[in-house]
């Protein structure tokens, strides 16, 4: 370092407990310090030490993916939590308990969500501040390393990423933002959130960050949580409706409803798997299921009206289908899940389909609907005096399909009733709260005389000899009888039918009685047929080329009642259909399954072309199953023409693991050890590729390190939260000393640093998981709608946070003002704000021209994605010649 003679070189002592280390250096210069360094590190070559550190920091940035992995899955199981809340339900007339998420979605993705993709930039911003918050000298202030990786990584998410996922799609597809009114209010955010920092910075304190700015910056996080959850709720941008709507007394309520058992999503185990793209279809095809009939209408009306045609029946999603909505918007992590896993080298597993071992669903659904209808069957208010007349013993019945018959209880009131009501049990009144008073039977009020009543039943929706049997006769009632039951046979068949009723009636009183309120009462018969769940027993194929076919296998799982149809049809994906296979990659194929009663599988066969060699693909769908048919966990699969590249391998990650095993410590270790082997169709193992030994060879510490964090199963993932942070935050640091040496042996400047080799080693995860979402999901929020919450995020709290500490630092110890160095941070704000504006603007248009702002035409979404990347580079390079004051 000092053969330049004309240099003035200054000694630099490092003192150590046995010796010490002097440094000649240029007076103009300082020796790179860091607490990493060994003795004696900086006399080293330079290219040496170079190498050394770039290679240091890319393992640590595979440390940081995986560990940021686990957290993500312990925020996930933090925002799964439940809570019971009380809601009107319209058919049992009162409030009933509901369990529902307590994190609203959009919430938890600009909180913790938010917090878990972006960490490892706003703690190395954070622990960076907090490191040299004692060193800051006024006079001298530099550029952050954190400060300019947050806005190059905003930068390349905003660029590289979104050109990425408009490439990615396969022509001529279009997928859009579904909810554009949130991506629309987190774009503004983001734009403003940069315009902030040039009003802070440049404007209204130049080169200073005052204290009450500081704080506004971070306040401006939980404006943007709430104002995104406004528009969540719809208040301002109308969101698009899907399907139906539930009835609800008052304001609407935004709820998640709990999908059951959270799944397991792991970076040691494979995340579930939803082709989202059919989502919608199976969603739409379940709302066809009626749950239940109109509100009673006046008994008298219906008796009139009793030959007209049925009541008309109200759409309403049973609690089943919301769970199946809920599940169905395709969550952006497991896509993360599936990158960082792609590259571990970790065993898979088969991605076989295996019905649920649980009882029937339905059933369940069924004993809860009878128990509702029989709460909420309405007690018999005294509006006249019932002495001397004929009543039922219940306004309305309720009864299983299966049960065989209904005991309808008729009351002769003898004397005048002491209280109203009935008790309903199993649909027979079992005990009527009028009780007798036998004292009074010599006096004048009590009727002690025989009298009779005739009574018929009557068709509504439920057809004689098809639902119930026509029934009419004549109950005697002695003297000191007051009570006679109705034996109502009631027919069971094997198919699933919408609950259907018929009403009972009174008529021709004698004897001296009279018809009271209600004489006619209401009979609903509840189908517990259960005709089954429908999916494929695979989420992937191999096609035969040898024979030129692929064969897929339909299930039907939980139920086999009746005679079921479910149609089925293909759907281009990297492969073309068409009716030529000569030409075509396959046969486009459609049609119609019909299962019989007790049938539980039929297979799909499509003719491919057998000359196909490149990596292609196509969609299987099943929808429209018959009435009280569902669809079940996989409604789509993917079938191969080729061994697929990296992409597809992805996408097999996210094949459903009914059988994942228990998470434990011993479990975590267990798999971190294990290289990656498949399994074929049969079950077989098959060696694990060469790529698999490399992956595991590189990523093999950071597994076994980080298996040792506990599972997020274990008091609700707090501990893995805890820990899973603390990791990155050590992790962060190191790559903070890392990019500071590596900036100061080779004379790298901070600015350009974190914005390019720091900022793309804390994005490569989400760019693999943004890309596989944009082929895979059916919408474009998974892939780019989380980009611009993200670097919001990041400016309010990885700006915001350091801010406050070093404010709050300098009034304590009475440094003065915080100052910070504005050349190149203007420079590079005021390029993003202007780029990052036109990108969103691009993104708007692709919306109208092209109907989504991803994919479109081949020729057009590779020239947006050119664009963007040609955007990104000219920013790079703008930055690079302003900070080494080319420019």
């Amino acid at each position: 370092m000092g053969n330049n003679q004309s240099e003035t070189l200054v000694n630099h002592y490092t003192n150590y407990s046995n010796g010490q280390v002097v440094e000649y250096v240029p007076s103009n210069q300082e020796p790179c310090k860091s607490w990493l360094l060994l003795p004696a590190e900086n006399l080293w070559s330079v290219p040496l030490r170079g190498i050394l550190y770039i290679t240091a920091m890319l393992y640590i940035f595979v440390g940081i993916a995986i560990v940021s992995d686990i957290f993500m899955c312990s925020i996930e199981m933090i925002t799964s939590k439940k809570r019971k809340i009380l809601r009107w339900d319209s058919e049992s007339k009162k409030h009933v308990e509901k369990e529902v998420l307590i994190w609203n979605e959009t919430v938890a993705n600009l909180t913790l969500m938010a917090l878990g993709s972006s960490a490892p930039e706003i703690l190395l911003n954070i622990l960076e501040t907090c490191q040299h918050v004692q060193d800051y000298d006024p006079n001298n202030p530099q550029d952050s390393l954190g400060t300019f990786t947050i806005i190059g990584s905003a930068a390349f998410n905003l660029l590289i990423i979104t050109a990425i996922c408009i490439s990615s799609v396969p022509s001529p597809d279009a997928k859009k933002v579904k909810e554009f009114g949130v991506f629309m209010v987190t774009s503004v955010w983001s734009i403003f959130a940069y315009i902030w920092i040039l009003i802070v910075v440049v404007w209204n304190s130049p080169g200073e960050v005052e204290i009450w700015e500081a704080w506004v910056t971070l306040l401006y996080f939980p404006l943007l949580v709430m104002n995104a959850y406004c528009q969540d709720n719809g208040w301002w941008i109308k969101r698009p409706k899907v399907g139906g709507t539930e009835p609800q007394s008052g304001s609407q309520m935004n709820i998640r409803v709990v999908n059951g058992n959270v799944k397991k999503h792991h970076v040691f185990h494979g995340p579930s798997p939803q082709l989202a793209a059919l989502e919608a279809e199976r969603s739409q095809s379940q709302m066809n299921l009626k749950a239940t009939t109109d509100e009673r209408t006046n008994d008298m009306l219906v008796l009139k009206d009793l030959e007209a045609a049925p009541e008309d029946g109200r759409v309403e999603r049973s609690d089943e289908e919301k769970k199946q909505l809920a599940r169905a918007s395709s969550s952006r992590n497991r896509f993360r899940h599936a990158a960082v896993r792609s590259i571990l080298g970790g065993k898979k597993r088969v991605n076989g389909y295996k019905p649920s071992s649980a009882s029937h669903p339905r059933l369940m659904e069924l004993v809860d609907k009878v128990r509702t209808m029989q709460d909420g069957s309405s007690e018999v208010p005294i509006t006249e005096d019932l002495r001397g007349k004929f009543t039922f013993a219940a306004s309305s019945y309720s009864v299983l399909e299966s049960a065989g018959k209904l005991e309808v209880d008729v009351l002769f009131h003898r004397t005048i009733p002491k209280s109203n009501g009935a008790l309903m049990e199993n649909g027979k009144a079992a005990a009527y709260e009028v009780q007798e008073d036998n004292s009074k039977k010599e006096d004048d009020s009590y009727i002690n005389s025989v009298v009779s009543i005739s009574y018929e039943t009557r068709e509504g929706t439920a057809k004689y000899e098809t639902e119930f049997r026509y029934t009419q006769g004549v109950l005697i009632f002695q003297e000191t009888e007051w009570r006679k039951s109705i034996s109502i046979p009631i027919i069971n068949d094997n198919q699933f039918e919408n609950n259907m009723d018929f009403y009972v009636i009174l008529k021709n009183p004698d004897g001296g009685g009279a018809l009271g309120d209600p004489s006619l009462t209401r009979v609903t018969i509840i189908d517990d047929d259960v005709p089954g769940e429908f999916s494929f027993d695979s989420a992937n194929y191999a096609a035969d080329l040898e024979k030129g076919i692929v064969t897929a296998t339909v299930l039907r799982s939980n139920g086999s009642d009746g005679t079921v149809s479910i149609q089925y049809a293909t759907m281009d994906g990297t492969a073309r259909g068409g009716l030529d296979t000569s030409v075509a990659d396959y046969r486009a194929t459609s049609g119609t399954l019909l299962f019989e009663h007790g049938e539980t599988s039929k297979q799909i066969e499509v003719e491919v072309n057998r000359k196909t060699k490149d990596p292609k693909n196509f969609v299987l769908t099943i929808r429209n199953p018959s009435l009280g048919a569902k669809l079940g966990e996989h409604s789509a699969a993917v079938a191969n023409l080729a061994l697929d590249d990296i992409s597809e391998r992805l996408a097999n990650l996210l094949a459903e693991n009914e059988e994942e095993e228990e998470e434990t410590w011993l479990g975590q270790i267990k798999s971190a050890m294990n290289v990656g082997g498949d399994k074929d169709e049969e079950g077989n193992e098959i060696p694990p590729a060469k790529i698999d030994y490399l992956f595991h060879f590189i990523t093999f510490l950071w597994k076994v390190v980080f298996s040792l964090i506990p599972p997020r199963s274990i008091w609700g993932g707090w501990p893995a939260f805890i820990l899973s942070l603390a990791c990155i935050g050590v992790l962060t640091a190191i790559v903070e000393q890392l990019a500071t040496l590596f900036s100061c042996v080779l004379y790298f400047k901070a600015a350009v640093a974190g914005i390019t080799i720091v900022a793309l080693g804390t994005s490569v995860p989400d760019m693999f998981a943004s890309r596989t979402a944009s082929i895979h999901d059916q919408y474009a929020d998974a892939a780019i709608g989380n980009i611009t919450g993200s670097n919001s995020v990041n400016v309010f709290l990885g700006l915001g946070i350091p801010w406050i500490i070093s404010v709050m630092y300098n009034l304590a110890t009475k440094k003065g003002p915080f100052r910070i160095e504005q050349g190149n941070l203007f420079m590079s704000v005021l390029l993003f704000t202007g780029i990052g504006t036109l990108c969103i603007i691009i993104l708007i248009m692709r919306r109208k021209l092209f109907g989504g702002e991803l994919g479109g035409p081949k020729i057009t979404k590779h020239l947006s994605g050119a664009f963007l990347a040609i955007l990104w580079l000219v920013y790079v390079t703008i930055m690079c010649l302003k900070a080494y004051t080319v420019i």
